[in-house]
């Protein structure tokens, strides 16, 4: 079974939803889960929210 369609909701965000992440301060990291940080809701990368849930 093909994966055609996999990733391509992320071809539509700015660069690809790569950027720089608020808490752990990673360049180039996908920045695509969103969480509350310090009473904002930011795009953070998926270590940082693995981190954030526990």
């Amino acid at each position: 079974m093909s994966k055609a369609h996999r990733g391509t909701g992320l071809k539509e965000v700015p660069m690809g939803g790569r950027g720089t992440c608020p808490v752990c301060k990673r360049e180039a990291i996908k920045v695509i889960y969103e969480a509350t940080v310090d009473g904002e809701t930011k795009k953070i990368c998926k270590q940082c929210k693995a981190k954030l849930s526990k």
